[in-house]
């Protein structure tokens, strides 16, 4: 049988969300609990990889299980048994042909960055920037990402895919007592995408940069020609939808 999980977790303890040797991971978190009550191994397969130190409000993954469980003590051993930086919010059976990562319509990404006083509380969910940005700017910028376009020069330096097109449906820049927040909208993101993009839209705001530089950097196809990656932990998965 296969179930559908959505889930949250603070990721600034995590190495991400994908499995690894060695390292504390959401999936392992996640497999670890399930295969204990399934009394076999299981394994989830995520919408999506989040990088270390990247926080979700909502994530998705499916998985088969062979125990027969109502989903409501389903959702209540695994709450009682994650570590306290998961929680998984919603549990349901589909249709064994649902695949959570290639099912994927659209993917919401949040960055924040906090412009007032350093805030200890909101340091794992917010950048600590601490700064006057130019807003405008980057409310200006942000518009160059929106289409379909080869994000090279926004992609992670290690990523070796040759074909880094992607499409941005939507992409804005908000602004409230003090917190800026950056929102894309998306069918997928390439590596450090996010955190890229974001990291040069920084760079127009302290007027080291004109709006109009995205295009022309989107167009250089050279990872050299952008900003140094955002901190991980002002970026948050918000939504998928499918």
């Amino acid at each position: 049988m296969r179930y559908k999980i959505t889930f949250s977790y603070d990721g600034s303890g995590f190495h991400g969300f994908q499995k690894q040797n060695g390292k504390r991971t959401v999936q392992e978190e996640i497999e670890k609990v399930l295969s204990s009550v399934n009394d076999a191994p299981v394994k989830i397969i995520g919408a999506g990889r989040t990088d270390s130190g990247v926080s979700a409000t909502f994530q998705v993954a499916h998985f088969d299980f062979d125990k027969d469980i109502t989903l409501y003590k389903l959702k209540s051993a695994l709450n009682s048994y994650l570590p306290n930086d998961i929680y998984i919010k919603k549990v349901e059976e589909v249709s064994n042909d649902f695949h959570a990562r290639y099912m994927v319509k659209l993917k919401t990404y949040e960055y924040k960055i906090n412009t007032l006083e350093y805030n200890p509380i909101h340091r794992n969910q917010e950048f600590q920037y601490c700064k006057t940005l130019n807003v405008d700017k980057m409310k200006e910028a942000v518009k160059y990402f929106v289409g379909v376009h080869d994000f090279t020069s926004f992609a992670s330096a290690q990523d070796k895919r040759e074909d880094k097109v992607r499409e941005i449906v939507s992409a804005k820049v908000l602004f409230k007592d003090g917190i800026i927040t950056i929102v894309f909208k998306g069918k997928g993101f390439i590596k450090y995408q996010v955190r890229n993009m974001v990291g040069m839209l920084i760079k127009i705001g302290e007027g080291k940069y004109e709006p109009t530089c995205i295009k022309t950097i989107l167009d250089e196809k050279d990872r050299t020609k952008a900003s140094i990656n955002a901190p991980a932990e002002g970026l948050t998965l918000v939504k998928i939808e499918y």
